[in-house]
């Protein structure tokens, strides 16, 4: 394939830039050229992009010699990307070689953000490149006549798989594949992935059958990162979380004034808030060349802020997971992590925004928030050595996104059932679907089941001869209104008296203030004066006390893999051979924790029993993160009050939990292993857990993403809490009429998969059968338990400052 005249076009463009392909590259373009279909796999800044586009032009030029002057061609490639952030930056990079290689191509882009006149002219010619989101393939499946588009149709890239992958979005796209193969039989489907500990089910899912013509392409190249950490001059004994952070500032400030472009991750909204304004307040002469970029800033502000970062006109930015994925901001030499990433891939994501070529040097600065963090830093740095990263486990039997699927079929053009079923069948997510749940499916969709056949607005398909189609203008608008399976609390926009959008906030934050209340938001003081039309009216604050808010998701629990790490570390302090110097310089806490209580090796579980003027507490350190925490509480609780009366109060942390009641706890060496066991969990874990509640939540997503909940019209969508009053009445409407309905099992499911994390539950369970279980009886709170025993103060309302109450605890 060297030879062909599409090779030897993309190597002379190369070779004029003094530019040679990456060996990864070659190979996919081999791949490619001869029918293949794959998954790219290499390092932030080695051109991934290129390594399929190119693939694609090359096939282009080689089949048509005259292409020069071949305009109009169709659509040739869809390459779906998980971001709208991420489609401007490819698509610029697209243009360019286009207009260099004189290939007159036409990029397009398809996302929420598109105007409108742009999909009309979309609609009557497709760009020969269209760059779209998920959710914006399944709206051009519910137009009429939706084939056509696709008829010219060669090739679909889907980028970032690795961010897809996991979530209902990434069904989103096994299901928009699963159809685009039915209408263009021999597809080529190729998928851009940074490294995962599943990279061939990754591949796997992508694909839906497994076909011999199916390769991964792994760049055999090595990233230079390069991990600093900001130490403390004094390490606190007794640590807690969000105190050390901002103390560090001054050590922060020299590494951003020293490096052209800086990226301050934080892990919160809230946190890049409080980071942006104490950085503007400690450095005002950086006000002009700073800006804040977060999820609930207007796109117009995050669209100018990410050409700025192009440009290298804006010397910082504080930002969070917003910026993360793959755009190419290339004078970005520094990236700051202000506390625990959480997660090994999550951490070589952020590293990869800075140094972003491939002689480049990643450099990424740790800066814990409390002492423990810096346990953190060293587990990290091992994990990135022994190349540790996390997994990301596909989505299984999705039944809310299929019936989103089917209606949006149906909404077009309908659909075959026998056709669909072939397709769908095929696919990951639904191939351990059977032939009763499928036909329970057409029947919900034509007859609303069992509990809502009475009502003819859940009749939303109609069968056509033996074709599905939805005859109900109204419902096909709704319908269209609505595809997607993102389901978040209802976001209000936020805008000056004066006019002027300044973002989005959520409706659970705004209805906690009064009028004449200030709040931060997008690096602004503002005051809240009014909601009118679910828009947030203010004006601008001159107060110098302001709420930060505190979006809902904030807290990211620990990875199973950095978990794993940190039991080492741990270990090998006890053991007095870490040789890391954020272990090293932790020694004063270590010798503490000792003195007082233990430390665990990696083959140990510690719990403490401590009294205090509180009352009994019970302290245990399994260090698997806060969700895992959380359900393993409720079931020692449930568990030792089954044994003894007893109450108990919560708190937990990513690296344990405590039990707190006013009488003593009865936990010894004759009891505590029983209390993890694996015997009779899912009888304890339903009796502990008020798991109907959790799956009554959950039941609200799944019925706004299967269409059983109408979020309203654009500009009037329903409070948030209208809509879990309706999902919770139609679930209590299943339940009681309904007892096969698939939805209702399938909220269950996931309150146990991803509220509860079971699975990730019984390998701890199983892992502490076989460990040795220590438990000690400190006089006072240890500098282990005092992060969890502070994290339960937040929760309480008091009038006392919660750096006095502390300080009074350290006294204890």
């Amino acid at each position: 394939m060297k030879n062909t005249p599409g090779w030897q076009a993309i190597e002379q463009w190369l070779a004029a830039k003094d530019l040679k392909p990456f060996a990864f590259q070659e190979e996919a373009w081999d791949h490619y050229l001869h029918g293949r279909s794959g998954l790219v796999n290499a390092p932030t800044g080695f051109g991934k992009t290129f390594s399929l586009f190119l693939g694609t032009v090359i096939r282009w030029i080689n089949e048509n010699p005259d292409y020069r002057h071949q305009t109009t061609n169709g659509l040739q490639l869809l390459w779906v990307t998980p971001l709208r952030a991420l489609a401007k930056d490819i698509g610029r990079a697209m243009e360019e070689a286009l207009h260099e290689l004189k290939v007159p191509w036409k990029v397009g882009i398809r996302s929420g953000d598109t105007a409108n006149s742009v999909r009309e002219q979309q609609k009557k010619q497709m760009p020969e490149v269209l760059i779209i989101t998920p959710e914006s393939i399944h709206i051009l499946m519910a137009q009429k006549e939706y084939a056509k588009r696709f008829a010219t149709l060669h090739t679909v890239v889907v980028d970032e798989w690795h961010e897809l992958l996991g979530s209902k979005r990434g069904v989103m796209v096994e299901l928009g594949l699963s159809r685009l193969r039915g209408l263009r039989p021999g597809l080529q489907v190729w998928g851009i992935s940074a490294t995962i500990g599943n990279l061939g089910e990754a591949l796997e899912v992508l694909m839906g059958k497994p076909s011999p013509a199916q390769v991964i392409v792994k760049a055999e190249v090595k990233k230079a990162i390069e991990v600093h950490c900001i130490l403390p001059d004094e390490i606190e004994k007794y640590p807690w979380a969000g105190h050390m952070g901002l103390k560090l500032l001054h050590k922060v400030l020299p590494v951003i004034m020293e490096s052209n472009t800086t990226l301050l991750f934080t892990n919160t909204r809230g946190q890049s808030e409080i980071w942006y304004h104490q950085i503007l307040k400690e450095c005002p002469e950086l006000a002009g060349a700073m800006a804040l970029h977060h999820g609930s800033i207007d796109a117009e502000l995050r669209i100018w802020v990410e050409e700025a970062l192009h440009t290298g006109t804006l010397k910082l930015v504080v930002c969070t997971s917003s910026l993360d994925l793959g755009v190419d901001f290339r004078p970005v030499d520094t990236v700051i992590q202000v506390g625990s990433p959480k997660g090994v891939a999550r951490f070589l994501q952020r590293a990869g925004r800075s140094g972003h070529r491939p002689d480049a040097v990643s450099n990424i600065w740790f800066l814990p928030t409390h002492s423990l963090e810096l346990v953190e830093a060293a587990a990290l740095k091992d994990a990135m050595k022994q190349n540790l990263i996390e997994s990301r486990m596909p989505v299984v039997l999705a039944y809310d996104v299929l019936l989103q699927y089917l209606m949006t079929l149906g909404v077009s053009d309908g659909f075959k059932a026998s056709e669909i079923w072939a397709e769908v069948s095929g696919t990951f997510c639904y191939r351990d679907m059977t032939t009763e749940e499928w036909q329970w499916i057409l029947s919900f969709l034509t007859t609303g089941g069992d509990a809502l056949q009475s009502y003819d607005e859940f009749h939303k398909l109609h069968l056509v001869g033996d074709m599905y189609h939805c005859v109900s203008r109204q419902q096909a608008m709704r319908h269209r209104l609505h595809i997607g399976t993102i389901v978040s609390d209802a976001m209000l926009k936020v805008r000056y008296m004066t006019g002027g959008f300044i973002g989005l906030i959520e409706e659970y934050f705004i209805s906690r203030l009064s009028p004449g209340d200030s709040f931060r938001l997008s690096g602004q003081n503002l005051e809240f004066v009014m909601i009118k039309d679910m828009t947030v009216l203010v004006r601008k604050s001159k107060s110098k006390k302001s709420i930060v808010p505190s979006w809902n998701g904030g807290r990211m629990p620990l990875s199973a893999n950095l978990g794993m790490m940190l039991r080492r570390k741990f270990h090998e302090a006890m053991a007095g051979t870490a040789k890391e110097e954020e272990v090293v310089i932790l020694q004063p806490l270590f010798d503490l924790q000792q003195l007082l209580s233990h430390i665990p090796r990696e083959d140990e579980l510690l719990m403490e029993q401590i009294e205090t003027k509180d009352g009994y507490h019970l302290f245990v350190y399994p260090f698997e993160g806060r969700l895992v925490h959380e359900v393993m509480a409720m079931l020692l609780a449930w568990r030792i009050s089954r044994q003894h009366p007893i109450t108990f109060s919560i708190a937990m942390n990513d690296y344990g939990f405590e039990l707190l009641s006013d009488q003593p706890i009865p936990v010894d060496d004759t009891n505590a292993q029983e209390l993890f066991s694996l015997d009779n969990l899912n009888i304890d874990l339903q009796s502990s857990v008020n798991a109907t509640e959790m799956a009554r939540r959950k039941f609200r997503d799944i019925a706004v993403i299967a269409g059983l909940v109408f979020q309203g019209f654009p500009g009037q969508h329903k409070a948030n809490r209208h809509l879990q009053s309706s999902a919770s009445l139609l679930f209590k409407v299943f339940e009681d009429y309904d007892a096969q309905n698939i939805l209702i099992r399938q909220s269950f499911n996931e309150a146990f998969f991803y509220q509860m994390e079971e699975a990730r539950l019984r390998e701890t369970l199983a892992r502490i059968s076989n460990d040795r279980i220590v438990i000690t009886f400190p006089q006072r709170l240890t500098p282990f338990c005092f992060p969890i025993k502070v994290d339960s103060l937040r929760e309480e309302l008091t009038s006392e400052k919660l750096e006095d109450r502390i300080k009074k605890m350290i006294l204890w």
